[in-house]
């Protein structure tokens, strides 16, 4: 009796031991993965080093050649950042992705000091191109786990994120907004946006880069187009959504997968789920010369609004010959130096 006793408390140790190892929350995973010497930690209730991510991106020196870590803890930080041109492989990473929210709120129409002033003197409206809440201007960075938000009423273009930068990875991110949500703003770059979580009303994601989007929600707010893609004619690719799922809010009908911001803008949709709510053309041409150049393409898409046969006769579907040479190596031209599946 004493022996199947001891064996009996033995087994329940093992279990009580498993139950606390498998209930760990991802946060307490990530907070550990971070907690060494080099890791800069942002803390809105002060705990951490800093209490703004600004800060720990002034202290960053400036083309580093090693991986520096920004670790922000759970907490909205009301900040208008820039990561400046001159700072390389930084990792801002949040602890939990949800709970951890850049915002800003600024949108098109508003108006500031910025010279010139208008013809009778007045003060000018920012335009698009200001409202970002958060602007990459550096190379090889990395975003992790943490959401980016412009939470601007609805009354114009109001960006979340604008990029310039070279070898940008967005990994479990959340990009919240409603009119021009992402701005992927410089031709000849890369961006690599995996399981991330992407929403907005009209041209939510739109510019000129090259992007591949992985695995990644796309949800619609209005009755609009998701993409405006701007590629210039010498860039072979421009966006690619693959096996991402599209989704649209209950009000929403009428949704069109893109229109070109420019003549030969590329996007393509491929394994990807497309909701009922596509409209039966899938694409807008904007305008009609862009008929002429827009290179607008979709393979092996599933869901009721995957139906080919009423599809605009200028897009195109791939063959499965053409989508074998549609891969990350090939899209980025990638070297041995960098991958964005090999980023920590």
């Amino acid at each position: 009796m004493k022996a199947l006793f001891t064996e009996n408390k033995r087994w329940m140790t093992v279990i009580v031991l498993s139950f606390v190892i498998c209930h760990l929350s991802i946060s307490d995973v990530v907070a550990k993965s971070y907690d060494n010497p080099d890791t800069l930690v942002v803390s809105r209730d002060g705990t951490g080093e800093f209490r703004n991510i600004a800060e720990a991106i002034e202290v960053c020196r400036a083309f580093m050649d090693y991986h520096k870590v920004i670790y922000v803890k759970k907490g909205v930080y009301k900040e208008k950042l820039v990561i400046p041109q001159w700072l390389t492989n930084i990792e801002i990473c949040g602890e939990d992705r949800d709970q951890t929210i850049i915002t800003w709120d600024d949108h098109a129409n508003i108006k500031a000091d910025i010279t010139p002033l208008t013809a009778t003197g007045e003060a000018q409206k920012i335009g698009t191109f200001r409202t970002f809440t958060l602007k990459i201007q550096g190379s090889s960075i990395t975003l992790k786990n943490i959401t980016i938000e412009n939470n601007s009423a609805r009354l114009g273009q109001a960006v979340a994120l604008h990029t310039e930068g070279d070898q940008l990875v967005f990994l479990n991110c959340r990009f919240l907004g409603h009119q021009d949500t992402i701005y992927t703003g410089n031709a000849n770059t890369r961006l690599y946006f995996k399981d991330c979580y992407i929403e907005g009303t009209t041209d939510f994601i739109f510019g000129p880069s090259t992007a591949w989007f992985e695995h990644c929600d796309i949800f619609c707010k209005a009755n609009s187009y998701i993409t405006a893609a701007s590629t210039p004619q010498s860039v072979a690719y421009g966006y690619i959504f693959n096996h991402c799922r599209i989704t649209a809010d209950q009000n929403v009908d009428k949704v069109y997968l893109g229109r070109p911001w420019r003549n030969y803008g590329y996007t393509l949709f491929m394994n990807c789920e497309l909701p009922k709510q596509i409209r039966p053309e899938g694409w807008h041409h904007w305008r009609e010369e862009a008929k002429q150049t827009a290179r607008y393409l979709e393979y092996n898409n599933h869901g009721e609004g995957a139906t080919t046969d009423q599809r605009v006769s200028w897009s195109r579907q791939l063959t499965k010959k053409e989508v074998q040479k549609i891969t990350l190596e090939n899209v980025f031209n990638i070297c041995n130096t960098w991958h964005p599946n090999q980023v920590r």
